[in-house]
C-alpha cells in the first residue's frame, strides 16, 4: 500500500474556503481546472482521478489549527470537517 499524503496547513491563514483552496492546490498538485468546490474536493478525495499524486498515495491527511474557516459555527469549515469525516480515503486532523 502506498504512503499517506500529509499536507500540513497549519500556521496557514484560512480564513474561509477560497484561504483553504489555495493552501492545498500546490501540495495536492490540483489542476488548473479544479473546480473550488466541495463536490469537486469530493471527487478529488474520494473518488479520485483529478489529481495524480493524491492518487499515487493512500490516504490525504490534512493538519490544520481549529481556526478560521475550521472555528466551530463556521457552515462552510462544517461541511468541509463533514466531507472528511465522511471520506474513506482522506482525514483532517485538527489541532489547537
Amino acid at each position: 500500500m502506498a504512503d499517506d499524503l500529509v499536507v500540513d496547513l497549519r500556521g496557514r491563514d484560512l480564513a474561509d474556503l477560497d484561504a483553504f483552496w489555495d493552501a492545498v492546490a500546490e501540495p495536492c498538485a490540483l489542476p488548473g481546472w479544479f473546480g473550488r468546490n466541495l463536490d469537486a474536493w469530493w471527487d478529488t478525495v474520494e473518488s479520485r482521478g483529478v489529481s495524480p499524486l493524491i492518487d499515487a498515495h493512500g490516504d490525504l491527511v490534512v493538519r490544520a489549527e481549529a481556526a478560521g474557516v475550521f472555528e466551530p459555527g463556521n457552515r462552510d469549515g462544517e461541511r468541509l470537517v463533514r466531507l472528511f469525516t465522511e471520506a474513506t480515503r482522506a482525514r483532517l486532523e485538527l489541532s489547537q
